[in-house]
């Protein structure tokens, strides 16, 4: 199984600034779409003169564990929140950067696939 090395490596641009983050935005918002497709919604926006550009992502939002973790893009800025949700109700709401925003997701996705074999297939992808 991949190490959270490797999956910080690919994610390392998200602390950085300009191209590469924006690349790297895009890039995590794949792999996660792909690896966790029920628990992932991505909002892209973007397109230009009549939707014909390219769309960037503009939010990330990954459900798991009972938290939610939501990254937003606005230029070259990125915000990560986790929200602590019980019967749907947010009960507590945090900032994290995006490095730590990353870090607590896998640490999430670690804790759930040792409960799920479904849960470790998709971090398996995720990390791979």
């Amino acid at each position: 199984m991949p190490t959270d090395q490797d999956f910080d490596l690919s994610a390392a641009g998200l602390r950085a600034d300009g191209t590469d983050l924006r690349i790297s935005v895009e890039v995590l918002a794949s792999k996660l779409e792909e690896s966790l497709p029920g628990q992932t919604r991505v909002e892209r926006h973007g397109g230009g003169l009549l939707g014909r550009g390219e769309k960037r992502v503009r939010q990330i939002r990954v459900e798991l564990a009972g938290n939610c973790y939501q990254l937003t893009v606005a230029g070259n800025r990125v915000e990560g929140f986790r929200e602590r949700q019980v019967g749907g109700i947010s009960i507590k709401r945090e900032q994290l950067d995006p490095g730590a925003w990353v870090s607590a997701l896998t640490s999430d996705m670690r804790t759930e696939a040792e409960r799920s074999g479904e849960a470790r297939t998709a971090l398996e992808r995720l990390l791979g």
